[in-house]
């Protein structure tokens, strides 16, 4: 067992896996990673099996001292992690000893970073994961971000190696602008031909303040529905584009609402999902339409380049 004291908590550093899959009948939200790419990336770097908790670290980065050996990784968005006040590189997996301390610095590009540990996090599992879902307290650390003096035990994974490189070709895409592609539905029918054709014709849409892990709310052209947005309340997943009915986009993410009752006009494929999280505040996008034959030969491979990252580690 290796013991990490918290010294700073950073802005929002949560335990998260992949969420609670599966009890959204019963109320309880998935919760979990906002980019799943990147969080693969960081496990496989450490040698974790597929699943294993991480720390997720939103903007600005947590200040660790570590009383025991340990090996750790850091993927997704740069906050320029630093051992000892000695920059690391992102996407290798580094020794941090006994005494030693983990800081981040300045944020150089994107949102959210994931720093995996050799090991699994010791905390309990509710509901099949360890994921934080604050507002509920569930799950993780006390269901709360980290504070100071917290401290978190690792069951240390004796197989972690120092030393290992992902190949920049495995790395996150990390931009201010890009274009996600979108499968219409489930309610797509009760919008106008132009209310769907402007989605993906107008121009794009600004990110806006208005942003957290529950949901990104977009600035642009407003989409004209037939009779309204309001529908009976239906089941909602990560990456579904919502229109309110003021018609402004809103695309739904991991600590999303199990259900809603506006109409959602398409859902954003797995991939593209894991780019939106990592953008922020007056970033831009904009939405290409594809058919859900092509969103599944997408995801395939999105799966099969995961799997050639984590057999590039062995």
């Amino acid at each position: 067992m290796a013991n990490v004291k918290v010294i700073i908590p950073g802005i929002y550093t949560t335990v998260q896996d992949y969420g609670r899959i599966g009890y959204q009948k019963f109320g309880i939200a998935v919760a979990g990673v906002m980019d799943e790419y990147s969080y693969e990336m960081a496990n496989a770097l450490v040698g974790n099996k597929r699943g294993e908790a991480v720390l997720e670290l939103t903007y600005f980065g947590p200040t660790l001292k570590f009383e025991d050996d340990i090996v750790i990784a850091v993927t997704g968005a740069d906050m320029s992690p630093k051992i000892d006040n000695k920059p690391v590189n992102m996407y290798e997996s580094h020794l941090v000893k006994a005494g030693s301390t983990l800081s981040f610095g300045k944020l150089k590009n994107g949102v959210r970073a994931y720093l995996a540990f050799g090991g699994e996090i010791d905390v309990p599992v509710v509901n099949e994961s360890k994921s934080t879902f604050v507002k509920s307290k569930m799950g993780g650390y006390e269901g709360r971000p980290l504070k100071s003096k917290d401290e978190l035990n690792i069951i240390v994974n004796k197989e972690a190696t120092a030393g290992k490189v992902l190949d920049p070709i495995f790395h996150a895409i990390i931009d201010k602008f890009n274009v996600l592609k979108v499968v219409l539905g489930p309610q797509d029918d009760y919008f106008t031909d132009r209310g769907i054709n402007k989605l993906f014709r107008s121009g794009g849409y600004t990110i806006s303040k208005s942003m957290d892990r529950m949901g990104i709310r977009l600035e642009g052209v407003s989409l004209e529905s037939k009779g309204g947005a309001d529908i009976v309340s239906d089941g909602t997943v990560m990456g579904a584009v919502q229109v309110p009915s003021d018609g402004l986009p809103i695309i739904l993410m991991a600590d999303r609402q199990t259900t809603g009752g506006y109409t959602k006009i398409g859902t954003i494929i797995k991939e593209d999902i894991c780019k939106v999280a990592q953008m922020g505040a007056l970033n831009k996008i904009c939405f290409e339409r594809i058919e859900l034959k092509d969103a599944q030969d997408l995801y395939v491979k999105y799966e099969n380049k995961i799997l050639a990252a984590i057999d590039s580690l062995k």
